[in-house]
């Protein structure tokens, strides 16, 4: 009988004790701020009604699970409005001739299928349109009034506080569905992670075959399947970090290095970049042959030496807004990893997203290393290898 019933009970929140308590907080500033702003906006107002409980329910949507697709701002005011609509149309056609609980439910079954229609899918829109049947006397007076003030108001000052608490907080909101596939090189060729495991059309035919709503965007739900096999390969496999393949005696450049002195080092170490460090041996940028080439001007080969030449001479001026150092062309805030970073992790950013070289950094964030293609390739063989032949 036990475990009848605890087969019941909802699985324990993936979230952790910070995460709850920052969602909490949401919640109670934007119910908080959105019912102080409502008031001041609509207390003069023919309904005289500036906060509705199913802005209640928005909130914990919009708190707690802001990568919802039924927590986007469309969704959310597009949602409410739409059902409170549909609601109220319900009560002025059918509010004499129907019982209560059919309308009632004639009015929750229209706001689905509206919202369906108009995709701004919101649960707390059922809960809208049956506030328009069993809200009393004033919300039948107000109408439509209600639906286009009270409702709308409410759900847009609540969008904003979320855009604002969110992104203050470290959750991105609104969000914005990714191409989590895009080619770099602008091909049609599949990205490499995606030419062998699942690919993105086995999702596609997988969620239409299950047929059902889910609360989880589809980028978002492709990224936890990628993220489930690298764990898996690493618990086959073992796990590699970066400390154990990067390169160690790495030729780095400062900001103030020359830009003619960057090129021949470059040249003489038959490298393609240099990490350019601070005195602190932290990472402030990275440059590499593209960067010489795009700020160069190099983009046709007609005289490309002469060129080069021209672009890495000194100017002898004092003023001038032509580069002359390292740190005019360089990369800004480059992508990094730790050195306790599997090496896993970084095949997604090689392999997907055209990165050759990742400078690795140790817990005080000082480089200490670079992890190249030819690295990260030779490491998962070796890897390999290894495996087949135990």
């Amino acid at each position: 009988m036990r475990a009848f019933f605890e087969s019941w009970l909802p699985s324990a929140p993936t979230a952790n004790r910070r995460e709850q308590l920052r969602a909490s907080a949401g919640a109670l500033l934007g119910i908080m701020l959105t019912a102080l702003l409502s008031h001041a906006l609509l207390h003069n107002t023919h309904a005289a009604i500036f906060l509705v409980a199913p802005i209640g329910a928005s909130s914990v949507l919009l708190f707690a699970l802001p990568g919802s697709p039924l927590a986007q701002p469309w969704s959310v005011v597009g949602g409410n409005v739409v059902s409170g609509l549909a609601g109220t149309a319900c009560v002025h056609w059918f509010g004499d001739s129907l019982p209560l609980p059919a309308l009632a439910g004639l009015a929750c079954g229209g706001a689905i299928a509206a919202m369906f229609v108009t995709r701004c899918l919101h649960p707390p829109g059922g809960a809208v349109a049956l506030t328009t049947v069993i809200g009393g006397p004033a919300v039948h007076a107000a109408g439509y009034e209600f639906v286009l003030m009270t409702v709308m108001a409410d759900s847009i000052l609540l969008v904003l506080m979320a855009i604002t608490y969110n992104n203050l907080t470290g959750r991105s909101y609104p969000h914005v569905q990714q191409n989590a596939h895009a080619n770099p090189h602008a091909t049609k060729d599949a990205v490499p992670t995606v030419r062998l495991g699942f690919k993105p059309e086995d999702l596609d035919a997988v969620l239409q075959q299950h047929n059902q709503v889910l609360d989880i965007s589809r980028d978002d739900l492709e990224s936890l399947f990628m993220q489930t096999e690298q764990r898996a390969y690493q618990r086959r496999f073992g796990i590699i970090n970066c400390a154990d393949i990067m390169s160690r005696d790495i030729v780095s450049a400062e900001f103030g290095t020359g830009l003619e002195v960057a090129w021949q080092e470059m040249r003489k170490h038959h490298v393609v970049c240099l990490p350019v460090l601070n005195r602190a041996r932290r990472i402030i940028g990275i440059v590499t042959q593209t960067d010489f080439l795009n700020h160069g001007g190099l983009d046709s080969y007609g005289g490309i030496r002469q060129q080069l030449q021209g672009f890495l001479r000194k100017s002898g001026v004092t003023h001038t807004e032509k580069a002359e150092v390292v740190g005019q062309i360089m990369t800004h805030h480059p992508t990094t990893a730790r050195v306790d970073t599997p090496i896993v992790d970084l095949v997604p950013l090689m392999a997907d997203s055209g990165f050759h070289h990742i400078p690795i950094v140790d817990e005080e964030q000082r480089f200490v290393g670079l992890v190249t293609q030819s690295d990260l390739v030779a490491a998962l063989y070796e890897s390999r290898f290894a495996e087949a032949a135990t």
